[in-house]
């Protein structure tokens, strides 16, 4: 029996599991054990036996025995795996929470970045070649079909996995070949997303609300911001020397992300969407450069070449130089 089974069972002794989830057993026979109605089958007189000393059961009416994980994977109809794994919540709920859940995904992740040509090469191609950026972002990658081991084997229950939507409906990884980038606000994550290197759905993010804008705690202060559509944008940028880029997840902000462009009514910000060739980048651009006028804030748009966004531009041959030309323009039109 593996060590982390034989302490779990020593710090939640079966009897307690039992009286816990509403089992009245009576002290029979020897001093070690007790006696009640099965919980698992119907019975009216009971057969249920509990040997405290050795941490054991067996119930004469349907055969049963065992220990506390046997019991609990007749009891809640789960695997070995799972039974292990909603103990641990049992015994150190704090520590299996949705953020330390995202927090472990994320280290995960990002441990199997280098190990994994195709994600380099992605990075390669989408022109990300800075290490010290990757690593700080903690930028990852999500190979598929190991995921779910990983967590259930920390003791995350499969039923947290599947809320969270880490995993489907049929237990794979929902970020399956993507690179991963965490979501954070205020240093907590509060999504994932994912660009998928197939071109297979290729933005993805967990079903749950993405937070403010991204890395705004390190955006904050500056007295100019960039706003993009994508995260490879930001990245782009930042690699470039533009470290005062944010991003917003699309072309629209949310309410509580226009609210952090307008904490500081000195800030001048530089709207630099995608120009895309029906002109819908082009459009939201100037209607949210528009709202923030109004709400006193000096605002531009910045006009890319057509059919380019932040980070495309710069794979196609521009400079810092370049991208710094194009806000200089945006400011005195």
């Amino acid at each position: 029996m593996r060590p982390d089974v034989e302490a779990m069972k020593r710090r939640m002794p079966l009897l307690q599991y039992l009286q816990n989830h509403g089992w009245a057993g009576r002290p029979t026979g020897s001093r070690h054990e007790c006696v009640g109605l099965c919980p698992l089958h119907t019975e009216t007189l009971p057969s249920f036996y509990v040997n405290t000393a050795k941490n054991l059961f067996y119930c004469h009416g349907c055969g049963q025995g065992g220990d506390l994980l046997r019991f609990v994977e007749l009891y809640l109809g789960l695997s070995f795996r799972d039974s292990l794994a909603h103990l641990k919540q049992q015994l150190d709920p704090a520590l299996f929470s949705e953020d330390a859940l995202l927090r472990h995904t994320v280290a995960f992740y990002k441990s199997h970045l280098q190990s994994h040509d195709e994600a380099g090469a992605y990075l390669q191609q989408r022109g990300i070649r800075d290490s010290s950026l990757i690593d700080r972002l903690a930028i990852g990658y999500a190979p598929g079909a190991t995921l779910r081991g990983f967590l259930t084997d920390l003791g995350f229950r499969l039923d947290l996995l599947l809320q969270t939507g880490l995993v489907d409906e049929r237990n794979r990884d929902t970020f399956y070949r993507r690179i991963v980038i965490p979501c954070y606000e205020w240093g907590r994550i509060v999504n994932l997303y994912g660009r998928s290197i197939t071109g297979v759905a290729p933005h993805r993010f967990l079903p749950r609300p993405r937070g403010g804008l991204f890395a705004w705690h390190t955006v904050q202060t500056s007295p100019n911001t960039i706003v993009v559509e994508g995260l490879f944008d930001v990245l782009t940028l930042w690699q470039a020397g533009f470290v005062q880029t944010t991003c917003c997840y699309g072309a629209y902000l949310t309410e509580p992300q226009f609210a952090q462009l307008c904490d500081r009514p000195e800030r001048e910000v530089f709207v630099a969407f995608d120009s895309d060739a029906n002109g819908a980048g082009q459009t939201a651009a100037l209607k949210l450069v528009q709202r923030l006028h109004a709400a006193g804030l000096c605002a531009h748009a910045v006009t890319l070449p057509e059919r380019h966004d932040p980070n495309s531009y710069f794979l196609a041959g521009a400079t810092a130089a370049d991208f710094q030309a194009c806000l200089d323009e945006a400011r005195h039109l």
